[in-house]
């Protein structure tokens, strides 16, 4: 079949394909198990990937267990877990649905879906064996790669410099992953210029090529129903055409039957390993012949994982413009002396790439002696430095909300974030921050916030005022600015200082006098304050396990005094909470909280009120269920609630929530917590959607058998 030269050259080509790729394994099997020994391996996309790995040492096995093992889907999100999230964005953001940079005051469209950062990690980490060699034809198996030049379509062959990222910007698909530039170039996927690099191979002297063929076929417009199926088809077109002229000159023809797979069908890869099984052992007698024609056998070198530690003595950082040093390695978390695997990188660019001021981070290790290691940081910052985001809310206090934030990065100095939210509705607010980062040392901000809501409310001084009433028309207006500075240690715990302005009426039309509206408060407040937070939840809502904490103090030094009637007072409040899942579907959750104030204000404006459900309560109001909107007050307070939620199908939850309070001028001035034990309810269901939670719950209390119906849409602000 093949020609009699002693020892012929054999070139393995793999064809791109996205997930169908997988089935390139089964074929390298049937290889590894007939001993045929490979003289050069070119790939395009994932077949540049699998075969890239094979290159590079390890076996078809290895492969297997790799991809196996593997959750593409969440590699190519590029979610990131919420513990790698700033203190900044867990306490402020987490609120909107949709993100869209803005460039040169232009609104615009991401890029790719994501960014890549996951799969360059775990190639780094794959090939840290062979991170050394930088000429791919030096690797245990030549290798090269296809990429597409943006610019003019033309195919870019990669041969040299960092294995990880030539494969990374070869499987670039348009849409699915942001293109990656190399050398001046910006590259995207190969299949777009050339998916079955043949021609290549046999310029490479190879006398005999196999190739394996993932290509699909076009589809019918019935089967066009994504976005990406259609990009699909339109970039099939060009390279199906070429790559019927590259089948010619192959010497093996290997095309697995997967033509009812997309490129996405990541959650099928066993199905898809096991079609390419079925081909491939069609060529067993094929690849027994050209391995008894290799007389001569090379030693075959084997690539494995190393997860050793290598000490970091010195560390390099280059590409960063906009951010110092502190910031980004405080991001990192990473100092010379500290002793790190490659997984251990990856983790730490995890937490700097989830800044979202990266789009791409690399990195090599460069030995110095036998025991330290020289790791060189190379950066490119995001050119997006400003994004508008949407979020969209509704609930009984605030009403209607559309929330449009506009954030700004490097504004006025190196390692700042602006961030304004405007709230649109029935209830206009806004929620300004201007925040310095500065990694390892202090940081420092400005925040700035309006809040304006109208309820109907048991609002305590008035009514104790007005016996005859049992609510009134409550109009609350708040201003408040602060100065603050602040630090971090690794994104769970945050300890700041600050001085803060704060303005607040609260008027009534209820009540007139003298025909106009009584206004309760309309005075300015000067404070210190002080904060220690923890936050370990895994999500900002429907928790599932973590802790969190929120103590803060405050000291009112003096205020405008509308009243008359203001003395100088601290407060303490303190939140506390955990979650734990039983299982996979059953979780608890309970949260702590108390207030208390020390000396006599004057007023009852910063007394503490409970009552309602919201989650976005400013100053002293606090949720209980069971109980109106403020309908309980005092001096100080402490409560429990407990939530017992099951999620019976995925994002649908069935809830029980009980909660107990106690108030007084003082709760703990007696050991006995129980007296005068306050208590409510509620039963619901919650959905968690794209926009936020969903909530339809039923409150209740046995102490004033009143009944309420709460609802909410959206994630809460």
């Amino acid at each position: 079949m093949f020609g009699q030269q002693a020892q012929p050259k054999v070139g393995l080509v793999l064809s791109g394909g996205g997930a169908k790729g997988f089935a390139h394994i089964a074929v390298l099997k049937e290889i590894d198990k007939a001993g045929v020994q490979l003289d050069y391996i070119a790939g395009t996309s994932m077949g540049a990937i699998i075969g890239g790995l094979y290159a590079a040492g390890f076996s078809a096995n290895q492969i297997e267990e790799i991809v196996l093992k593997t959750d593409f889907i969440e590699l190519l999100r590029d979610k990131l877990p919420r513990n790698t999230a700033t203190f900044f964005e867990k306490e402020f953001e987490e609120k909107t649905s949709v993100t869209l940079p803005v460039n040169n005051g232009a609104v615009g469209f991401p890029k790719g879906i994501s960014k890549g950062q996951n799969v360059l990690n775990l190639l780094s980490e794959l090939f840290d064996s062979t991170e050394n060699i930088t000429d791919f034809s030096k690797l245990p198996i030549p290798f090269f790669c296809i990429a597409t030049d943006v610019e003019n379509g033309e195919e870019v062959i990669i041969e040299k410099g960092s294995m990880a990222l030539a494969l990374r910007a070869s499987g670039s698909f348009p849409t699915l992953l942001n293109p990656v530039t190399i050398d001046n170039k910006l590259l995207v996927d190969g299949g777009v210029a050339n998916n079955f690099p043949i021609t290549i191979m046999k310029s490479k002297g190879m006398d005999i090529i196999i190739g394996v063929d993932v290509e699909g076929r076009l589809f019918n417009k019935e089967n066009l129903t994504s976005a990406i199926a259609i990009l699909n088809q339109i970039v099939s077109y060009q390279m199906y055409q070429k790559s019927e002229k590259e089948k010619e000159l192959l010497d093996v023809y290997i095309h697995p039957d997967i033509f009812d797979y997309t490129i996405v069908d990541f959650d099928k890869k066993i199905e898809i390993l096991e079609k390419g099984t079925i081909e491939a052992q069609k060529f067993r007698e094929v690849f027994k012949e050209i391995a008894n024609k290799q007389l001569i056998k090379k030693d075959k070198k084997n690539a494995f994982l190393i997860q050793s530690k290598k000490v970091v003595s010195k560390i390099d950082l280059q590409g960063s413009k906009n951010y110092t040093r502190a910031y980004v390695l405080g991001k990192l978390n990473i100092k010379e002396g500290d002793s790190v695997t490659r997984q251990d990188i990856s983790n730490k660019i995890q937490l700097l790439y989830a800044t979202k001021n990266y789009d791409r981070i690399t990195y090599s290790f460069q030995k110095i002696n036998e025991k330290n290691y020289q790791l060189n940081f190379s950066v490119k910052e995001s050119e997006d430095n400003a994004t508008v985001s949407l979020g969209v809310h509704y609930d009984l206090l605030y009403k209607s909300g559309l929330l449009v934030n506009y954030k700004q990065k490097h504004l006025l100095l190196k390692n700042d974030l602006f961030s304004l939210d405007a709230v649109l509705g029935d209830n206009l607010r806004y929620n300004l921050n201007y925040f310095v980062d500065n990694g390892f040392y202090i940081s420092y901000g400005f925040r700035s916030r309006y809040d304006h809501f109208r309820a109907n409310s048991k609002y305590n001084p008035v009514v104790s005022e007005y016996p005859t009433l049992n609510a009134i028309n409550l109009n609350y207006t708040d201003i408040t600015n602060q100065f603050f500075i602040q630090t971090t240690f690794n994104r769970q715990f945050a300890i700041g200082l600050g001085a803060e302005h704060k303005f607040i009426k609260v008027s009534t039309e209820t009540i007139s006098l003298n025909n106009e509206n009584l206004i309760i408060d309309d005075s300015n407040y000067f404070n210190v304050f002080g904060y220690l937070k923890l936050d370990t939840y895994d999500q900002k809502y429907f928790v599932t396990k973590g802790y969190f904490a929120d103590f803060n103090f405050k000291w009112y030094a003096a205020s405008s005094d509308f009243n008359q009637n203001f003395k100088q007072f601290a407060q303490v409040k303190g939140t506390f909470g955990f979650a734990t899942t039983f299982g996979e579907r059953f979780t608890f959750q309970m949260n702590n909280e108390a207030g208390f104030t020390l000396d006599n204000s004057g007023s009852q404006i910063f007394d503490f009120y409970l009552g309602g459900y919201n989650q976005n309560y400013i100053n002293t109001f606090v949720t209980m269920y069971g109980y109106d909107f403020a309908e309980l007050s005092n001096k100080s307070f402490i409560k429990s609630e407990f939530n017992f939620r099951y999620r019976f199908l995925e994002n649908h939850y069935a809830t029980v929530i009980a909660n107990y309070a106690r108030m007084d001028d003082n709760v703990f001035k007696d050991i006995n917590l129980f007296k005068n034990l306050l208590s409510g309810y509620a039963v619901g269901y919650s959905y968690k959607s794209i926009i936020g939670p969903i909530e339809l719950k039923y409150s209740w209390s046995p102490d004033t058998k009143q009944r309420y119906w709460l609802f909410n849409l959206g994630f809460w602000f």
